[in-house]
């Protein structure tokens, strides 16, 4: 075979030669110049391919296959791959991108199965959360993939769009809009549309999410009865002192609390206010436990809180208040509503302690609290490994070395324990606190809605 002319890195080659490229006993390449190569396998078949860097690594793109492709054309999209390096754009990405763009307007895209999914998770969902899930896939990935068919979307795709919500520092954004992916893949599958899911494997490939800031939290006890005194004497409805009392010994999440509902709580006869409560429990459904923590469906879980005797008698209280329908804690004299979400925090503020404690912060004085407590009464003892464990399990945490699906079938272990950490919980930080009773009176706000 002949030499071909030659260039500024070496020798080119020539029509008669591609056309003579032949089969040989094992694949070989004819290299061309900036990197592109004819590539013959041993039965024939020739493509064009080019080598490039991107982003630290050697790539490979196809240009397609000879004659289809001819010489001439192979250089021009050499070119053209080269020009988007020189933009800093990844030429094989962008090829495949142009490729699908012409198959936009085909059935099974991204977009159709996305909102398809969206509609049957709407009606378990609340309205803010259904509309911040579609807002945020309309916004960042219908625009990057949403006209692509599912079964086209590979890793690359996909990853190219969530880096770009990365890239405006939205890291958790990022990593929300890749399960609402993975869950549509999924969902696309279970339509008989076959695909790779690609949001499962490019989970490693993004930046790990920032340690979320602590949440202001008094771990001291005295300070911590001081708060409760505060809060049971302030100025505000009862409901919402009621409130910040009962979130104070659950040590659950704040809006667990706002929107519990009287058919969740179990274990308390009603009508005999003196009758001991030893089994009483609050349960929160698996479904509000997935929209809390925005867990996916195979990793919602039922929730079981016991209640101290003085939780119990918080909801006593409230009941002979609010009447014992809806909302436990309602925002107004109707209980179609729940208490607004920032009454709490702004009675705390209005005390004095903004910046020092905030609702939330409850689930922290709990575990540190406790878990103090504990080493000091069992140092070193295997006691103090389960209470630590027993802890994370009341606060719904996955404690350290727990798998999610172990967590699972343990979520509901050591109720006795658990009880028992409760009531000392309880009787620790009401020390020298108001009879439950007395929240019913005092200085009032106005109802906060």
């Amino acid at each position: 075979m002949g030499t071909g002319p030659l260039h500024s890195g070496g020798i080119m080659l020539t029509d008669p030669q591609v056309r003579k490229a032949v089969a040989r006993d094992r694949d070989y390449k004819l290299p061309d110049s900036g990197g592109l190569h004819l590539y013959v396998t041993k039965t024939g078949h020739r493509s064009w391919r080019f080598k490039y860097r991107f982003g630290g690594k050697e790539r490979r793109l196809v240009f397609g296959s000879y004659p289809d492709v001819t010489l001439k054309r192979a250089r021009e999209l050499r070119d053209d791959a080269k020009r988007a390096l020189r933009d800093g754009l990844d030429p094989g990405l962008e090829s495949k991108r142009a490729r699908l763009s012409r198959q936009k307007g085909h059935t099974n895209t991204f977009e159709q199965f996305a909102r398809d999914w969206h509609a049957t998770q709407v009606p378990r969902w609340k309205d803010v959360h259904a509309d911040d899930v579609i807002t945020s896939m309309e916004r960042d990935l219908f625009k990057e993939i949403g006209g692509y068919p599912v079964d086209q979307i590979d890793e690359a795709l996909l990853l190219h769009a969530l880096r770009k919500v990365e890239a405006r520092g939205a890291i958790e954004t990022a990593h929300r809009l890749r399960q609402r992916a993975e869950r549509v893949f999924k969902f696309a599958s279970g339509e008989g549309v076959k695909n790779s899911n690609p949001a499962v494997n490019v989970k490693e490939s993004m930046k790990s999410v920032p340690p979320k800031k602590r949440r202001p939290a008094l771990v001291d006890v005295k300070q911590i009865r001081a708060l409760i005194r505060a809060s049971d004497r302030a100025a505000a409805s009862p409901v919402t002192r009621l409130s910040s009392r009962f979130l104070a010994l659950t040590a659950q999440r704040p809006g667990m609390v706002r929107n519990s509902v009287w058919n969740e709580i179990t274990g308390i006869d009603w009508s005999d206010p003196g009758k001991p409560s030893p089994e009483a429990k609050w349960t929160i459904p698996a479904d509000k436990m997935k929209q809390e923590l925005d867990l996916r469906e195979d990793e919602a879980f039922e929730h079981e809180v016991p209640l101290a005797e003085a939780a119990v008698e918080v909801l006593r209280v409230v009941r002979r208040f609010t009447g014992g329908r809806g909302y436990i804690f309602p925002g107004g004299r109707e209980s179609s509503v729940p208490l607004s979400e920032n009454a709490v925090g702004y009675l705390y503020n209005r005390e004095g302690y903004k910046g020092r404690h905030v609702p939330h912060g409850w689930r922290s004085s709990f575990s540190t609290v406790m878990n103090s407590r504990m080493e000091r009464l069992f140092p070193g003892a295997e006691k103090l490994l389960v209470d630590r464990l027993v802890i994370d399990l009341m606060l719904a945490h996955t404690p350290a070395g727990m798998s999610a699906t172990e967590l699972i079938y343990n979520r509901a272990a050591y109720p006795e324990r658990r009880r028992e950490l409760a009531e000392d919980w309880a009787s620790l930080i009401l020390e020298g606190a108001d009879p439950v009773a007395s929240l019913l009176e005092g200085r009032r706000r106005r109802v906060e809605r």
